[in-house]
């Protein structure tokens, strides 16, 4: 049944391609890049798209280096259970737990890392970010940083800004990542502007990183 669908669907597609192709000028002409049954846009350059489990995704931060693997592998969750299992219910938990399980120190080193790639010289960034920090402290240390160089850091407790707080993962061992920047800047950061395009406020979102009561986000369902 699915199968005669999509065939319709597909039949549908290219009578439409032919007909626009038609009336194009000469030297332009309208491709046929894909069909998926569900997609999310959050913006024209930022969007996710579903065939079969396959994600694909644009502008989103999955596909991004610069970001911990927990916020990717969390946001690439929520994204297959609304676009697969079209559950918001579902998406909901998986951020509950994910907030759950960084708040408990339960999760493993390797989702934490941050890859940042330098650009230029260390002493040509006027605005010293984490990775620059990252970068300065490795070099103190004896390895090479150049342009082009990747930096591997992770974010520590510890008092101070969080760009003072990155620690390269090669000189991590033994220290505490820190939690709320875990779950504010990286896995709430992944998915909130997913979840607010369902309608969900900041209070809801803040609500799933809380223990306490969750009768706001739950009045929402």
């Amino acid at each position: 049944m699915r199968e005669d669908l999509e065939g319709e669907i597909l039949s549908q597609v290219e009578k439409f391609l032919s007909y626009i192709n038609s009336n194009l000028p000469e030297g332009m002409e309208l491709e046929f890049e894909g069909f998926y049954r569900r997609g999310f846009f959050v913006t024209k350059k930022r969007y996710a798209l579903i065939e079969d489990d396959t994600i694909v995704a644009k502008g989103l931060e999955l596909v991004r280096r610069d970001w911990a693997p927990i916020a990717k592998k969390t946001q690439r969750k929520v994204l297959l259970a609304l676009l697969k299992d079209g559950s918001p219910e579902k998406a909901r938990k998986i951020i509950r737990e994910v907030v759950k399980r960084i708040k408990s120190g339960e999760i493993e080193m390797d989702d934490l890392v941050i890859h940042t790639q330098i650009t230029r010289k260390l002493s040509e960034y006027r605005q010293i970010g984490p990775h620059v920090i990252a970068a300065k402290r490795s070099l103190e240390r004896g390895r090479r940083i150049e342009p082009g160089s990747i930096v591997r850091y992770i974010i520590v407790k510890g008092r101070g800004p969080i760009s003072q707080r990155a620690v390269p993962v090669e000189d991590a061992a033994g220290m505490d990542y820190d939690p709320d920047y875990y779950v504010e800047n990286q896995v709430m950061a992944a998915v909130s502007r997913i979840m607010s395009s369902l309608g969900y406020s900041t209070e809801d979102m803040n609500s799933l990183c809380s223990s306490e009561r969750q009768s706001s986000l739950d009045a929402f369902f």
